[in-house]
């Protein structure tokens, strides 16, 4: 990039050349008739327009100041809350396409960036993905300081800190770790930050570009870092230690470290009473043990264990799988991939079409296939049952799908004996992993006395008083080398 020379003229020409081809620029010379001249560069759609025309051209314009110091036009003349006086070039030319307006003065080469920005945005709504009975109805959007803003309002402290970086070699996206400085642990933030300097991609257009590149274990189904849309939720998460990432362009909040119970937690469970947010989370828990153990534990007993089923049940069974030509694990597998396949049509589908497809794929295929003999009625009803618990913990959708195969794999080759040495595999995996040096089953064995008020069980709030910050105990934290 080039560097402004004292000579506006010479400036213009090269930022008219330099955007030779860009409908959207726009370069505007202001003269007041007493020697004062200057430039102003900015693009089309992405600035305010009255922010320029009121508190820039017509300050400079009606002015009866000759030849004055750059400082002086600031102080005296400019009559806009944000003003920076930059000499690096491609700062200047970032902040510029990013909404800010460049302006050169004649006889001197350091430019200054005007904060008006001015593009459209939508507003704070509520997210489709995170809807909550009670509280608040704000969402994250993709306006970046707005994004800031919703979290600054709710931490009305001094002690909450935003540290800004640019990655991307060629969208140069601003990235902002926020942290709140005392509860937040300098090891986990100081890691946070070493991986993000690794990342080295020509693009960041979204918050999962990092989280692919930042998270622990990135073979493994589980997540290791939090995603929210919601600002209550990230002033949450911040209170009790962790780290916010807000990404620009997108609503979607990463938080870290991330441990396996807050898969199981919502928002509501705050905002309504704990002895309904209670029942809530048990179902949840149970929900996903349900969804990765029902059709494994089926075909288990259908192959192996004739003996643990019930005679009226096993006739039943026999009497409804006559006919079928096909095995019972290939029965399972075949109608666990329509499932999977009508549910993901049913999310890409435009709403009211997505609807009646679903409809019409679970009930009227569905009936079809078992009047055709093609499947069997119970199969049919442990594998609709499965896929509508797993639909309750929306965070673990990944790892219901993956551990559903994989259990179910296990018990068609050793029965029940095999369901069990396959959850004993999940769990000794789930005991080796971690989350930036946390281990992920943190806090499921708490080592204190109110470590165990907000796990499987919320206690009300008098009992919880003080924000849980399970990233205080050094004990926890590994200092190793990066996970692979």
């Amino acid at each position: 990039m080039f560097r402004f020379t004292d000579n506006l003229n010479e400036n213009v020409r090269r930022m008219n050349a330099l955007f030779e081809n860009d409908s959207t620029y726009i370069c505007r010379i202001a003269e007041n008739g007493h020697g004062l001249r200057c430039a102003l560069f900015f693009l089309d759609g992405m600035v305010e327009s009255s922010s320029i025309n009121d508190n820039i051209l017509f300050p400079i314009t009606r002015s009866q100041c000759g030849t004055i110091p750059l400082e002086e036009l600031v102080h005296r003349i400019l009559q806009i809350d944000d003003v920076k006086l930059d000499a690096d070039t491609d700062q200047a030319f970032s902040a510029m396409l990013y909404g800010d307006t460049i302006l050169l003065m004649d006889g001197d080469s350091r430019p200054l960036v005007l904060n008006t920005k001015g593009f459209s945005r939508r507003s704070p709504e509520e997210p489709d993905n995170e809807k909550v009975i009670r509280g608040p109805r704000e969402g994250f959007i993709e306006a970046f300081m707005t994004n800031l803003s919703l979290i600054r309002r709710r931490l009305r402290n001094p002690n909450l800190k935003f540290s800004f970086q640019k990655l991307g070699t060629v969208t140069r996206t601003t990235v902002c770790l926020c942290y709140i400085d005392g509860l937040a642990d300098q090891r986990v933030l100081e890691e946070v930050k070493l991986r993000l300097s690794k990342i080295d991609l020509d693009s960041i257009l979204d918050s999962n570009y990092l989280t692919e590149f930042i998270r622990d274990n990135p073979r493994s189904p589980f997540p290791t870092v939090g995603v929210t849309e919601r600002p209550d939720i990230a002033a949450a998460k911040l209170l009790e230690g962790r780290i916010a990432i807000v990404v620009d362009g997108t609503p979607a909040v990463l938080t870290v470290p991330h441990i396996l119970q807050e898969s199981f937690q919502t928002n509501d469970d705050y905002y309504v009473s704990y002895l309904y947010s209670n029942a809530n989370r048990f179902l949840r828990i149970l929900g996903f043990l349900l969804t990765i153990s029902i059709p494994a534990v089926y075909c288990a007993m259908l192959l192996w264990h004739q003996e643990l089923i019930p005679t009226r049940l096993f006739f039943s069974v026999c009497a409804a799988r006559a006919g079928v030509p096909f095995p019972t694990l290939v029965e399972a597998v075949l109608l666990l991939i329509v499932f999977e396949i009508l549910k993901e049509s049913g999310t890409r589908t435009p709403g009211p079409i997505g609807q009646a497809l679903s409809i019409v794929g679970g009930l009227v295929l569905g009936q079809a296939a078992v009047e055709a003999r093609f499947v069997s009625a119970p199969m049919v009803i442990v594998i609709a049952f499965a896929g509508i618990t797993g639909l309750v913990v929306p965070k673990l959708k990944t790892a219901a799908l993956l551990l559903r195969f994989f259990l179910l794999g296990c018990a068609a080759v050793l029965g029940l004996y095999g369901y069990l040495f396959g959850l004993s595999l999940v769990l000794c995996w789930l005991c080796a992993m971690q989350s930036f040096g946390i281990p992920y089953l943190t806090n499921l064995l708490p080592s204190d006395r109110t470590g165990g008020r907000d796990i499987a069980v919320r206690f009300p709030w008098y009992a919880m008083k003080r924000s849980h910050r399970f990233l205080a105990d050094p004990f926890y934290y590994d200092s190793g080398e990066d996970k692979p």
